[in-house]
């Protein structure tokens, strides 16, 4: 079992069974699932540029990532039905706690001029969205390896019911949220 998920069931259940007072162990709010998406952007026509995404995907999350494909065409971003769009990972279970765990404890610290995540990215049914500028906070990226720096969306679904109950779970856990 990770650290996190063993720190999950010991201090952060406790704690949250305690503060909104339920009645079951059921209703304590949990972290469901973590999906990682790398838009293609421009370079979407070129295949060795969606490869190194998929690499670099891999190399962060320890899963092999899917492919996402345009669901219609768009003729004003000059995209077709079918082309590849972007990149995504989910994860569960142990390697979702894994990934959180060094998002939380490597990788945010390793931001130039990091003041915390916003508070502010709740999308009012209890998850989370946030987003990365540059894959090489991750040290499982080498920088002479890389051909782009490229940005990522992290999404954290959780079984919460409200803002605030997720917000109080990810703190417990360990995210770094802003001060106001």
């Amino acid at each position: 079992m990770s650290r996190l998920k063993e720190e999950y069931v010991n201090t952060v259940a406790p704690a949250m069974m305690k503060k909104f007072n339920y009645s079951n162990v059921m209703q304590i709010p949990k972290l469901d699932k973590v999906v990682i998406n790398v838009g293609c952007g421009a370079d979407k026509d070129n295949k060795k540029v969606i490869d190194a995404i998929m690499a670099d995907l891999a190399a962060i999350t320890g899963q092999k990532p899917v492919v996402c494909k345009s669901k219609k065409s768009v003729a004003n971003f000059k995209l077709r039905d079918g082309q590849v769009i972007g990149v995504k990972v989910t994860l569960r279970s142990e390697k979702m706690y894994e990934f959180v765990d060094r998002l939380f404890n490597v990788a945010f610290p390793r931001v130039r001029d990091f003041r915390g995540i916003s508070a502010n990215s709740f999308d009012g049914r209890g998850n989370y969205s946030t987003g990365i500028k540059e894959q090489l906070i991750f040290p499982e990226i080498e920088y002479d390896k890389i051909d782009k720096v490229r940005g990522m969306d992290i999404n954290f679904i959780t079984t919460a019911n409200t803002d605030e109950e997720a917000k109080e779970l990810l703190s417990l856990m360990g995210a770094p949220f802003a001060e106001k």
